[in-house]
C-alpha cells in the first residue's frame, strides 16, 4: 500500500453505505481513479464538505493492489464549482464536462495536459466565459489530447488531400475524418459538414501553446472570478480557503469566429463524433447550448 498525494477534480460520487461514498476523481498525476471515502456522508465527516461535484481538491489516498478500491484518507477543498449560482446553462455545462471525462478517460491513465485543460474550461464556465465556445473547445481538445482528433484536410481512407468539389465535405464517423470523392461511395456512416465548420474545428483542436502572438479572444478576459484566458482564480476566499494555481492551458486562445450556422454544424459534428467514439449518446448532450452565447 502506498500513500499518494495529488490534486483532483470530483467527477462523481455514489453512496456506498450509510456513512461512505465511492468517489470518481480526475487527477493530474494518476489519471482517473475511483476511491472509497469512509465517513464522507457524516455531517461532521473527515472531508469537510470537499467532495461536491466538480470541486477541486488536494487529496491523499492509499493505493490498493488489484481491483480493490483505493482508500481516500484526506481531501482539502481548493475550489468549489459555482456555475449553478450563475445560470442553468453553466450548471449543465459543468455536468457535461464531468460526464465526458468519465466516459473518455481510462482508469489509471494520467493526462496532465488534459487535467490543465479541464481546469481552464471550468474557469471559463464558472465565471464569465462563453459557455458554447468553451464546450466546443473542451470537446475538440479532449479528442486531440486522447489521440482521437478528426482528420480535416486529408482523406481518412487514402490519405490524399480532400478537394472542395462539393459544397459540403463528407465526414466518416467510423473513420474519424473527411473522405475524398473517390473513397466516399464505399464508406458507411457518413455525414456532411461545411468547410467553414472544419476550419473552425482545426482552430479549436490546435495546441494553444504553439501560438506565437498569444492573443486571446476579448470574451475570455477577466470576469467575476478572476478568470483570464480560461484559468481559475488564484485568490483564496473564506469559502475557497486554499489558493488554486492557475491552469497552464490558455483555452481562451482557441476560440474562432463563429456564425450561428457554423456553430450548429460544428456542434453536430462533435456530438456525432463523440457518440461514435464512446458507443452511446451522453446523457448531458441534450442540455448543450443550442446557440452561441450573447456577448
Amino acid at each position: 500500500m502506498i500513500n499518494q498525494s495529488t490534486t483532483a477534480i470530483v467527477l462523481r460520487t455514489v453512496e456506498f453505505s450509510e456513512t461512505s461514498l465511492i468517489v470518481t476523481l480526475l487527477t493530474k498525476d494518476l489519471g482517473r481513479i475511483s476511491a472509497l471515502a469512509k465517513g464522507a456522508r457524516r455531517l461532521k465527516g473527515p472531508f469537510e464538505g470537499s467532495l461536491d461535484l466538480l470541486s477541486v481538491c488536494a487529496i491523499t489516498l492509499i493505493g490498493k493492489p488489484g481491483d480493490t478500491l483505493d482508500l481516500l484518507t484526506e481531501s482539502k477543498l481548493r475550489r468549489r464549482f459555482r456555475g449553478a449560482q450563475r445560470s442553468l446553462d453553466r450548471l449543465h455545462a459543468g455536468y457535461y464536462i464531468a460526464e465526458m471525462l468519465r466516459l473518455l478517460v481510462d482508469d489509471d491513465d494520467p493526462h496532465g495536459e488534459l487535467f490543465d485543460m479541464t481546469l481552464s474550461a471550468m474557469g471559463m464556465i464558472d465565471g464569465d466565459g462563453p459557455v458554447a465556445e468553451t464546450l466546443l473547445a473542451f470537446d475538440a481538445q479532449c479528442l486531440r489530447l486522447l489521440g482521437h482528433s478528426p482528420a480535416t484536410d486529408r482523406c481518412t481512407v487514402c490519405g490524399k488531400d480532400v478537394e472542395r468539389s462539393r459544397r459540403r465535405a463528407s465526414f466518416s464517423l467510423v473513420g474519424g475524418g473527411v473522405v475524398c470523392e473517390t473513397c466516399r461511395p464505399a464508406q458507411s456512416h457518413l455525414m456532411t459538414v461545411s468547410w467553414d465548420a472544419l476550419g473552425a474545428l482545426r482552430e479549436l483542436a490546435r495546441d494553444p501553446g504553439g501560438d506565437g502572438d498569444g492573443a486571446a479572444n476579448p470574451a475570455t478576459q477577466s470576469g467575476e472570478h478572476g478568470i483570464s484566458e480560461g484559468t481559475l482564480s488564484v485568490n483564496p476566499s473564506p469559502e475557497d480557503p486554499a489558493p488554486l494555481p492557475s491552469a497552464a492551458f490558455p483555452i481562451g486562445r482557441l476560440f474562432p469566429s463563429l456564425t450561428p450556422a457554423i456553430y450548429r454544424d460544428l456542434r453536430g459534428l462533435l456530438n456525432h463524433t463523440l457518440e461514435a467514439l464512446i458507443g452511446k449518446t451522453p446523457r448531458m448532450q441534450a442540455f448543450l447550448p443550442s446557440k452561441l452565447d450573447s456577448h
